[in-house]
């Protein structure tokens, strides 16, 4: 009897659970209306009796039917998903490859198959049967996403089932040409411009600067031609460039050629012209891509000029050219114009600031000075900020004179005065530096960073305020105390003179930056030199200041003394200070100078360990070597013949590496092509 009331005895549809409860709820409820039917007429209970069971059959029967046709439509489709199953390992268009523990391929669905050849797979390790595809497998066995790589000249969506030790690969090769060629078709905008076209064509003739013009443009011309994209002039010395990314690429690789080709040119016929470029890529909005190229147009020019920066939004810049000194070409129209501007923001604020860079040096401390004193012409409150702390012997000799001279004393404040008495309507003056973060104090240009000019020397770098009311850059100068002494002549000549202390300190700047009027020395310098000299700047008290004391005169001769040369290369040489003695950042700026003049040397590289507990290099160099793309490499910056940057969390040792890899990256940039053999 119990097996007869099994499950599996069962009409099918009462094997189901729910249509169980269904059957046994409309049996109770029959069984009730047949006993109501009965108690109140036996005619009706036996007619209710024929009904229900009637109704009760049917019913029955077509919950059976729905139960085995449910059951057979389960049952299909479950073999259907399976077969399908099978099927889709056998015939998508996706490769399957199993390993096996010891590396044996067990099992490579028909698709991927076709990859091989006609090779024998099963049994073999996928070392024996492809060694490329192994290195792959490899590189990216422990990466849980997607990957994309190359094999037998296809490109694949790899993913590594590392538990199931399961290969997945989709070739992408038509989607990724497609992908690549929309992205080589995006455009690029370049700004052209001809560095020192106005002071050039000066002295020369109609026909002079036609020839020369027309020479510049064909030579532009042959460029574009040769590379397939479009330049057009837009004024005498300045055209446009539109160029597809892919040619970019291929300019790039030719490491922008038509530089030297012009400046060589150009000089032998002693009209040294230099070009300088702005391109922008990587956006669609050809207005942004513009408002791009124009900003690296005056990176390049900020820099220095003859050379090209290329950049795409949110990506580094990369700088090529920038072999050469600058050549000067300011006039004294812009000085006379920057200090009409700089009068006008005077009148426009209530109190001035000016601040140097960290570690500040003479030129630094005198351009301060200096304007001091233009403030004061123009009857405002000027504070020249100076850090707290100890600095090399000839910076601290002239701060320790300003605070015992009664006009400066109480205007040399700390960073922190300068905080407490910056307001919203407050000018900060950033000399000799244009990196905020290399300012003796950040707080401070955080503070005024709404209403900040700059005045430097130096090339200018990527780091940048966003929004200076006037900038000032000439990297033409030999300082920042030349640029600062010349807006004195354009003052008012009732306003009260440059003191001899100012004078003196303005004139060490220009005498310290130049390594005594024998580097980037122009005739503007000697000018501004005899400014000074006419307006009582002291030579004999020049000189004591730059006097240097004992400890650090024996700490620069034991830095020459552990020189070495970089990498067997006999023109660079580089000193590596030990890891736990620290030097002052003068004394190795002065022991790489001290280098150069070595015979046969032509770069010289410092590594010391600050004072602020940073790592520093000086470099120096006579021009044949760029050592400012070196310390750019190593995120500093400078001059072409000087440069510096600091590095944290570094040991010597390590920054030594990272030098020499600087070195060699910068070299093979600027390496030249060889010559094809005819």
């Amino acid at each position: 009897m119990k097996r007869l009331f099994s499950l599996t005895n069962l009409p099918p549809f009462l094997k189901n659970n729910i249509l169980r409860w269904i059957t046994l709820v409309l049996t109770l409820l029959s069984i009730f209306g047949l006993v109501v039917s009965f108690l109140y007429d036996w005619i009706s209970g036996v007619i209710f009796l024929v009904i229900v069971c009637s109704v009760l059959s049917y019913v029955f029967k077509k919950m059976n039917d729905l139960s085995v046709s449910t059951d057979n439509y389960i049952s299909d489709l479950s073999y259907r998903m399976h077969r399908g199953e099978q099927e889709s390992l056998l015939e998508m268009p996706v490769g399957v490859l199993m390993i096996s523990e010891t590396g044996v391929i067990e099992w490579v669905n028909p698709y991927l198959t076709t990859y091989f050849g006609d090779q024998d797979l099963l049994g073999k390790t996928v070392e024996e049967v492809n060694p490329e595809l192994d290195d792959i497998f490899k590189n990216n066995w422990d990466n849980p996403d997607c990957a994309t790589v190359k094999w037998n000249d296809h490109y694949f969506t790899m993913l590594v089932q590392k538990e199931y030790r399961t290969v997945y690969m989709m070739d992408i090769t038509k989607y990724y040409q497609i992908e690549k060629d929309y992205n080589d078709e995006k455009i690029a905008i370049g700004q052209v411009f001809l560095d020192n076209y106005d002071e050039i064509t000066q002295s020369m003739t109609d026909q002079e600067i036609s020839n020369l013009s027309n020479y510049v443009t064909n030579e532009l011309t042959v460029w574009a031609q040769r590379f397939g994209f479009f330049i057009k002039q837009v004024d005498e010395d300045h055209y446009i460039m539109m160029a597809y990314s892919k040619t970019l690429k291929e300019i790039e690789e030719d490491k922008f050629s038509i530089l030297d080709l012009i400046r060589e040119s150009t000089s032998k016929q002693n009209y040294p012209l230099t070009l300088s470029m702005g391109i922008a890529y990587g956006e669609n909005n050809l207005n942004d891509l513009a408002e791009q190229a124009q900003s690296d147009l005056d990176l390049a020019l900020g820099r220095g000029g003859d050379q090209v920066v290329v950049k795409a939004k949110d990506h580094e810049s990369r700088f090529y050219g920038g072999k050469t000194n600058p050549m000067e070409k300011r006039t004294r129209v812009r000085a006379r114009m920057i200090s009409q501007a700089l009068q006008e923001l005077f009148k426009e604020s209530d109190t001035i600031f000016v601040q140097g860079h960290q570690q500040p040096d003479m030129d630094s401390v005198g351009a301060g000075l200096g304007i001091h004193r233009l403030a004061k012409m123009n009857n405002k409150h000027c504070y020249v900020v100076i850090p707290e702390g100890t600095f090399h012997s000839d910076v601290q000799r002239l701060i320790d004179k300003t605070k015992k001279d009664d006009e400066l004393a109480d205007d040399i404040i700390t960073p922190d005065e300068a905080l407490q008495l910056a307001t919203d309507n407050s000018l900060l003056i950033m000399v000799d530096h244009s990196k905020p973060s290399m300012s003796v104090s950040e707080e401070l240009y955080q503070r005024l960073s709404n209403k900040v000019m700059i005045i430097d020397h130096h090339r200018r770098g990527e780091e940048f305020p966003e929004n200076p009311v006037l900038v000032y850059i000439e990297p033409y100068a030999s300082s920042t105390c030349e640029l600062i002494t010349e807006m004195f002549e354009y003052q008012s000549q009732d306003a009260e003179p440059i003191s001899k202390l100012e004078a003196t300190a303005m004139l060490t700047g220009i005498f310290v930056d130049t390594k005594s009027f024998t580097l980037r020395t122009g005739t503007r310098t000697f000018d501004a030199a005899s400014y000074l000299r006419s307006s009582g700047a002291d030579s004999e008290e020049m000189q004591q200041f730059m006097q240097e004391n004992p400890d650090s005169y024996m700490a620069r001769m034991h830095l020459i003394s552990m020189a070495q040369f970089v990498n067997d290369e006999n023109h660079m040489m580089y000193v590596a200070g030990e890891q736990e003695r620290v030097y002052d950042p003068v004394t190795a700026a002065q022991a790489a100078d001290s280098l150069l003049n070595m015979s046969g040397v032509s770069a010289s590289f410092v590594i010391t360990h600050r004072p602020d507990d940073l790592i520093g290099i000086s470099a120096r160099s006579d021009g044949d070597v760029n050592v400012q793309r070196v310390m750019e490499e190593l995120g500093g910056g400078g001059h072409l013949s000087s440069g510096a940057t600091q590095i944290s969390d570094k040991t010597i040792d390590e920054v030594v590496e990272m030098l020499k890899k600087a070195i060699d990256e910068v070299h093979s940039e600027e390496a030249p092509e060889e010559p094809e053999d005819n």
